[in-house]
C-alpha cells in the first residue's frame, strides 16, 4: 500500500471564517485518493494589513503549498507578484488561483468560467439584450468578461470609482467586437433600460451587509445574478425575490471556479456534478 499523495492549498484573504470552499476542495481531494489539505489563511484573523500579501504568499511556498486561491482584496494585487499568467488572467487583469511550481508563481482566472457556467446553466433561457453590472473590482472584471461571453448584446458598469468602470468598459471594447460595454453613473436609467442585474461587489456578504441598490429599482421582468454566496441569499436576492424577479445566486459561481482551480492544483479531472451537489450538503 502507498502513502496518499499530500496537496496543500490554501486561500488568501479577508474574512474567510465562512467559506465553504476549503470543504468542497478537501471531499474532491479525498474522492481522488489524495490527502488534500485547504487553508485558509485570513487577514483578518491574523490582524494583517494588506500589505503584508507578499509575506503571506512567500510563506506558502516556504511550507511546500502546490499553489492558494486568491480572494477579496488582493485578486488585483496579487498581479505585480506572480511571475507568469495564464491568458484568461492577462486578459482580465485579475488572478483568483496561483500555482506554484518549481520556485515560479503562475496566476490563473477560474472566476469568469464558474460565472458563465453558473449563468448558462442557472439562467439558460434569460433575455441578455442589455445587463447592469455592479463593480468593476477584481470579480467584476471576470464577471464583465462571462457577461459579454453569454452573449449579454450591452453591459452598463457602475462602480463608486467611475474611473474603474471606464476602464474596464475600454477594455472589454478592446477585446470584443463592438462598443458593447458603456461606463455608466446613470442606476435608475440603466435599471429601466436592462434586462438584468449583476451584481460583483462585496455587498451583502456578512462582513458587508446591506443592499447595492435600492429595491424600487427592480422590476419582476428583471433577473439579478449575485456573486456573494455567504448567504446564499443575500438581501438583494431575497428583494429581487419579493419583487417577482428571477434570481442565480452565486453558489454555482463557486463551484465552478473550485472546479477549474482544483485542475490546476492537482492536475487531474474533478467532478463537476459531484462538487455541485457537495455544495448543496455544505449550505
Amino acid at each position: 500500500m502507498t502513502d496518499k499523495r499530500t496537496v496543500l492549498v490554501g486561500l488568501i484573504g479577508s474574512d474567510l471564517k465562512l467559506s465553504k470552499t476549503p470543504a468542497l476542495h478537501e471531499r474532491e481531494g479525498a474522492c481522488h485518493g489524495l490527502d488534500y489539505r485547504y487553508e485558509r489563511v485570513d487577514i483578518h484573523e491574523r490582524d494583517l494589513p494588506t500589505s503584508a500579501l507578499p509575506d503571506l504568499l512567500r510563506e506558502l511556498e516556504e511550507r511546500g503549498f502546490s499553489g492558494t486561491n486568491i480572494t477579496h482584496p488582493f485578486k488585483q494585487a496579487v498581479l505585480p507578484l506572480l511571475d507568469e499568467l495564464s491568458e484568461d488572467a492577462r486578459m482580465l487583469g485579475a488572478v483568483n488561483t496561483v500555482v506554484l511550481r518549481g520556485g515560479r508563481r503562475l496566476g490563473h482566472n477560474t472566476d469568469w468560467y464558474g460565472f458563465y457556467e453558473s449563468f448558462r446553466r442557472g439562467l439558460p433561457d434569460a433575455r441578455r439584450d442589455r445587463a447592469l453590472l455592479l463593480g468593476a473590482g477584481g470579480a467584476g472584471v471576470a464577471v464583465a468578461h462571462a457577461a459579454l461571453k453569454l452573449g449579454i448584446s450591452k453591459l452598463d458598469i457602475f462602480d463608486r470609482d467611475p474611473a474603474r468602470a471606464v476602464r474596464l468598459a475600454d477594455d472589454l471594447n478592446e477585446r470584443f467586437d463592438g462598443r458593447r460595454a458603456t461606463p455608466t453613473e446613470d442606476l435608475v436609467g440603466s435599471m429601466a433600460a436592462s434586462d438584468g442585474l449583476i451584481h460583483a461587489t462585496p455587498t451583502g456578504m456578512k462582513s458587508y451587509p446591506g443592499m447595492p441598490i435600492e429595491e424600487t429599482l427592480l422590476e419582476s421582468r428583471h433577473w439579478v445574478a449575485d456573486i456573494v454566496y455567504m448567504p446564499l441569499v443575500t438581501e438583494l436576492l431575497a428583494a429581487a425575490s419579493r419583487r417577482g424577479c428571477r434570481i442565480l445566486p452565486g453558489g454555482g459561481m463557486t463551484v465552478f471556479q473550485a472546479v477549474g482551480a482544483f485542475r490546476l492544483f492537482t492536475g487531474l479531472e474533478p467532478d463537476a456534478e459531484r462538487m455541485q451537489h457537495h455544495f448543496a450538503e455544505l449550505i
